[in-house]
């Protein structure tokens, strides 16, 4: 005789999704890297030379063939080769070469181009391919990312290199190598996670160097108490937290835990929880029609008045003003450029 079916109601199991935003640094990038943008492959040949004003952006350089020269305003020149990368996270201007006599071409971006084939450059000597693009910061960028160095070198053959970052540039420079279906997706989203590698690398060995990051901000994430208060901070950014509060989240007395916050960050705490808390505002006002008052009890204000003092001194403008003028730039950058 078959068993008979158990009558009990059994309450649904539920399997939790995962917030990819659940820590600082993939909070911080969740709001900041909004768009992710490669140009054509370049095909250069010698003599070829690039040269880029600063913009509000990080720009991303990986030789696939070749090697070239970057020389980046304040720094010293940096000779790439074949799988190397370098990551401008500012946008600061430079110029990017076969040789210290060549005379660069200033560059600058194009229309959105279907046709196949890459952008060609140069003359008639050695060939050297590059894949380069952008992330586009959305202006000022966060506390944890103001501070980063000019340029950040990646290569797989530098042993203070670690071992996942050589594996993505070498699935980047095989992509590029061996495209297929949908390929340009699978750049971008290498591209994505080379950047993330880059600032974790900073954070804990200073990039290829070997040396602890000495740049406030990305530094923090290398400290096991000041990243804790951080994930409290963004996972809860409407909580009302004080120096105290946090310093006791993480087990640390108040003045050493405000002291090493305001070092290893480069700000106060209660300074960066306002900072923070208005960008995840202006993320709101530009992303969703969440009324403002909801928008701002979700950031930790009661009242309308005090959230726009707020958003304007960190800000510039009051929440319906940057509503507008952020939705008018984002139906602008939308049209298709003429020509």
């Amino acid at each position: 005789m078959p068993p008979r079916p158990n009558k009990v109601a059994r309450r649904p199991v539920e399997l939790d999704l995962e917030d990819p935003r659940g820590d600082a640094l993939a909070d911080v990038l969740g709001v900041s890297l909004l768009r992710n943008a490669l140009y054509k492959r370049i095909e250069a040949r010698a003599p070829w030379g690039i040269r880029l004003r600063t913009h509000e952006r990080a720009v991303f350089y990986l030789i696939a063939r070749g090697a070239g020269r970057l020389e980046v305003e304040g720094e010293r020149p940096l000779d790439l080769s074949v799988g190397d990368a370098a990551f401008l996270p500012h946008g600061t201007g430079h110029v990017l070469r076969d040789a210290l006599t060549t005379p660069p071409l200033d560059a600058h971006d194009g229309r959105r181009c279907t046709e196949p084939g890459p952008r060609k450059l140069g003359g008639s000597g050695a060939p050297t391919s590059i894949l380069t693009g952008f992330f586009d910061l959305g202006g000022r960028p966060p506390s944890l990312l103001a501070s980063l160095p000019r340029v950040v070198a990646l290569s797989p053959n530098d042993r203070a290199t670690a071992p996942w970052v050589s594996a993505t540039l070498q699935l980047l420079l095989a992509e590029a190598a061996h495209p297929g279906p949908a390929s340009m997706l699978v750049l971008q989203r290498l591209a994505d996670v080379l950047f993330v590698q880059a600032l974790r690398s900073l954070a804990t060995t200073g990039g290829t160097s070997g040396h602890v990051c000495r740049h406030p901000g990305i530094a923090a994430l290398g400290d096991d108490a000041i990243r804790e208060a951080l994930g409290l901070i963004h996972q809860r950014p409407g909580a009302h937290w004080t120096v105290a509060s946090l310093g006791t989240q993480v087990g640390l007395s108040r003045s050493t835990f405000a002291a090493r916050f305001t070092e290893l960050v480069g700000e106060p705490p209660l300074e960066y929880i306002a900072r923070w808390r208005m960008t995840r505002a202006a993320e709101f006002l530009r992303d969703t029609d969440l009324a403002i008052d909801d928008i701002a009890a979700r950031v930790g204000y009661e009242s309308v008045p005090s959230f726009s003092r707020a958003f304007v001194r960190f800000r510039g403008e009051r929440p319906g003003a940057y509503r507008r003028s952020a939705r008018e730039r984002a139906r602008l950058d939308a049209e298709p450029t003429p020509g």
